[in-house]
This record gives C-alpha cells, sequence and structure tokens, in this order.
C-alpha cells in the first residue's frame, strides 16, 4: 500500500528571529514543497531515498527499526542517518505503532524545489512525517530541530499566514495577502545556503532586552500584511531591516550587498543566505544577474 503526503515550503516576511519571543510574522508558503511516499516493507527496517527536485538522489540509507528505537548514533560522516533517526525517534515516543505494528516500509522523498534554496527541506520532511503518523508537527518538531514553528504553519496553509508564539504555543492566523504590486516584487537567492539552527543560536547569544523591538515589529508587520500601496509596502520593509539591523549588530543586505539598488530590498529568514526579497518600479533580474545571482524568481512564479 502506497500513501503520499505533501507540504508546502516557505518564506518568512516579516519576524525573524524575534518570532521565536513572540513577535508576530508574515510569512507566504510557497508554490515549492516536499512530498514524502510511503510503502510497505519487510525486516523491521526503513530503506530511505530522498530525491532532489531534478530527480537526483542526495541521500539514501537504511534505517533499522531498534536504531530508531534506541536513538543509535552513528559517526560524524553519516550526519544525515543520525538526524534522521533523531526526528524518527522522537516521532516514534509520540506515536509508537509505526514500528511496533509495522513489519518495515520503504520510504521515498521528492523536493520540488533545489535543496540549497532554504524553503524548508527540515520542515517539509517533519510535517510530513507527522502527517504520515497523525502526530503533532508542531510538537515533533519542539523535540528534535527546535526553531519557532512558523514553517509548519506555512507547510499547513494554502494561504499567507499571521505567526506568533503565545506562551510558547502556536497560534495562526490565515490571511488574504494579495495586493496589487506583486508584480514588482522579486525573490533572489545569495547563492549561500544559511544554517537556520547557527543563526537562531548567534541571535540568542546577542539578544538583550528586546521588549520594545517586540512591539515595533508587530507594528510593521501590520503595517505589511495590510499594505495597499507599493510605496508604503517598501516604506515597511526598510523600517523592519533597519530595527533588525540594530539588534543584530550587522549591516543590512541593501548596505552590505547593493548599496546601488534603485528599490528595497530586505532579508528573509536566516540573515546572511538564502532569499531576499526585492521591490522595485522596473524588473530588477538583469541588475542581480550582472552581480552573479542568477536565480530571481518573480512573486507569481514563487508563492502560492
Amino acid at each position: 500500500m502506497k500513501k503520499t503526503y505533501y507540504s508546502n515550503g516557505k518564506l518568512l516576511i516579516t519576524g525573524e528571529y524575534v518570532v521565536l519571543n513572540g513577535a508576530r510574522a508574515l510569512a507566504l508558503p510557497t508554490k515549492f514543497g516536499q512530498n514524502l511516499i510511503v510503502e510497505d516493507s519487510e525486516n523491521d527496517l526503513i530503506h530511505w531515498k530522498s530525491h532532489d527536485h531534478d530527480g537526483s538522489i542526495w541521500f539514501e540509507e537504511t534505517i533499522s527499526f531498534s536504531s530508531i528505537i534506541e536513538k543509535e548514533k552513528f559517526s560524524e560522516i553519516y550526519k544525515i542517518k543520525n538526524t534522521l533517526i533523531e526526528i524518527l525517534h522522537e516521532a516514534y515516543k509520540l506515536n509508537s505503532n509505526f514500528v511496533t505494528k509495522s513489519n518495515g516500509y520503504r520510504i521515498t522523498t521528492e523536493l520540488t524545489f533545489p535543496k540549497f534554496w532554504g524553503l524548508g527541506t527540515s520542515s517539509t520532511l517533519i510535517n510530513n512525517i507527522a502527517q504520515w503518523l497523525d502526530i503533532d508537527a508542531y510538537e515533533l518538531l519542539k523535540n528534535s530541530f527546535g526553531g519557532s514553528g512558523y514553517d509548519l504553519a506555512c507547510a499547513q496553509n494554502d494561504s499567507a499566514i499571521l505567526y506568533q508564539l503565545i506562551e510558547d504555543k502556536p497560534v495562526v492566523k490565515t490571511i488574504d495577502f494579495h495586493p496589487d504590486f506583486t508584480d514588482k516584487i522579486y525573490f533572489i537567492y545569495l547563492n549561500k545556503k544559511q544554517s537556520s539552527k547557527e543563526a537562531i543560536a548567534s541571535y540568542l547569544e546577542k539578544q538583550g532586552s528586546i521588549e520594545n523591538t517586540i512591539i515595533k515589529i508587530n507594528a510593521i508587520t501590520e503595517t505589511i500584511a495590510n499594505s495597499k500601496e507599493a510605496k508604503e509596502f517598501a516604506l515597511a520593509l526598510q523600517k523592519h531591516e533597519i530595527e533588525m539591523s540594530n539588534v543584530l549588530e550587522l549591516l543590512t543586505v541593501q548596505e552590505a550587498l547593493f548599496e546601488d539598488f534603485d528599490g528595497v530590498i530586505k532579508s528573509l529568514g536566516a540573515w546572511g543566505g538564502d532569499f531576499i526579497l526585492a521591490i522595485a518600479k522596473e524588473d530588477p533580474t538583469n541588475y542581480f544577474k550582472d552581480r552573479g545571482y542568477g536565480i530571481v524568481i518573480p512573486y507569481g512564479d514563487m508563492i502560492l
């Protein structure tokens, strides 16, 4: 018997980092995501195969049920296998039936975006596993990878969301976000995959008293989510970048890389890697390609 599960990728438009402290964030699910295909097998083993967007295999391993139960740890060269065992072990603790009432599985994952893009290889996997085993995806995330969980909300919803942690519990509000100026918004890949775990750890070391920052970011998120004009949207993005630049003690991406850009640029998610958002009157594709950034995706091709 074959079953297929799917989860959307994500882009965090506002609230990066401070969403961990309860700030309200605007996030958008993408047209790209990941499939998880589960088939029955035998010998108390999981034969796991992960495909990139082009069909190439980027990970393939066999994991025994006993490794999952005992959370067996292999040497450092098996880093991906160890991470997967950790996720499956935490899933086992939430619902042991997939091990105790099965003979084995053949599991295939299929990304519809290049895995280096940072659109949620891990979050789509965790949400798909949670769907398969009928467990709480947020609890599985908390017990394995950690993070705010906004990416799971994107995985589960087909429209824009406002996301907030209130007393450590996710509060998700779906919203209609289709401003008239989306034809002026582009997403550019910075040719550098950023580790969310490392970026979060760095932020947690630096943060001081951020209550005032959260108040400001919440107001900016509200403005961006409800913007009717491109200028209002762009100015709010600028304010957000300046506020987070002060918190992180880092230059904004526009200051650091694109000072002469005729428009506004904002970091998305972990600063220093993955995608940025650009809003401009004219199509900026050639501007970015001339500077070595060849992946420029219009809003309509990226966002659900």
